[in-house]
């Protein structure tokens, strides 16, 4: 008799719980497919040895190329106003990187920062760029430095904003469960972006800290960075973070290019003082920015800042004397 009504207790537990399942999969594809449709793509696609990218490009002049942190898309410099700025006097693209935004993410392929890299070097030669001054926000500065790395006559200069370059111990990495395959496929189609929707105040409020949220980030869609392929890839992203600072680590003093590094004084995402000022000691040609009263993204609260460091970059690439009296 007990062993009956344990068994029917848990048939009635899977019941409720493939309901719960099955209800927020609805949810999910209807605030998917509404975020989709408010916020179509605006910008031009690329395909890169089958990845469609989506990018979006503006301005003549020399060649800056802005790359996206985790957990946003190249949308984020547009809405930031550093885009327009600089696109001014420069050639701008932005790429919605592997995964993000609008660009593909195929399963078959380890999206590592190396492996991006590669991508959209072949990108960037499909758009006749000989010769650029990359700039990368958090994530997407693992992403710079690879592309740096791999291509030196490419990449000009680096500017760097609120990046992670050096392994610690970082709680975020037990937020990756949508990266898990199969068990993760199943969260990020159902439970996984209606508890980030939840979540999403707290970690935007988190990300700017000090400073309040502005307008200008209020212009995301919380539903386009919680849409399941593009959490997964934020997942899958998170879960790296650790082993491809440690990869990148080593190389740091090969960089022979001006970097500029860039970080808010009170970044509570990434320690401005384990990584961007560590960083900065160890590069040959680098110059550091610690910008006072600013958290993590500094591309809202602070984007001249961030224009003035391309600029300096730019000067530098191309006046060799300048980088023996700075050294």
């Amino acid at each position: 008799m007990n062993i009956s009504k344990k068994s029917d207790r848990t048939r009635i537990g899977l019941a409720a719980g493939a309901a719960v399942l099955a209800a927020s999969w609805l949810v999910v594809r209807y605030k998917t497919a509404q975020a989709e449709r408010d916020h179509p793509p605006s910008g031009e696609f690329i395909t890169v040895d089958g990845v469609r990218l989506h990018y979006f490009s503006k301005g003549q002049g020399p060649t800056v190329v802005l790359l996206h942190g985790n957990g946003v898309l190249a949308e984020d410099f547009l809405h930031a106003g550093l885009f327009d700025q600089l696109a001014e006097n420069h050639r701008v693209i932005a790429f919605d990187r592997p995964g993000f935004g609008y660009s593909d993410r195929p399963r078959t392929t380890l999206w590592t920062p190396a492996a991006q890299a590669e991508l959209l070097a072949a990108a960037l030669e499909q758009l006749d760029v000989r010769q650029a001054v990359v700039l990368g926000h958090s994530w997407g500065t693992l992403v710079a430095i690879s592309l740096a790395i791999q291509q030196p006559q490419l990449v000009s200069g680096l500017v760097l904003a609120s990046g992670y370059y050096y392994p610690s111990v970082r709680l975020d990495v037990l937020s990756a469960t949508p990266a898990i395959p199969l068990l993760g496929d199943i969260l990020s189609y159902t439970l996984s972006p209606l508890i980030g929707r939840l979540m999403w105040p707290a970690a935007v409020k988190l990300a700017f800290t000090p400073a309040t949220v502005p307008d200008s980030f209020k212009l995301m869609s919380p539903w386009m960075a919680l849409r399941p392929k593009q959490l997964r890839a934020e997942a899958a992203e998170t879960a790296m973070m650790i082993p491809s600072a440690a990869a990148l680590r080593q190389h740091y003093p090969e960089l022979q290019m001006p970097v500029s590094v860039v970080v808010g004084e009170d970044d509570k995402v990434v320690s401005a003082e384990d990584n961007s000022v560590q960083l900065d000691q160890e590069l040959q040609n680098g110059d550091l920015t610690v910008l006072a009263g600013a958290g993590h993204m500094i591309q809202h609260v602070s984007p001249g800042v961030l224009l003035e460091a391309v600029e300096r970059v730019e000067q530098r690439a191309t006046t060799p004397g300048l980088n023996r009296l700075l050294n």
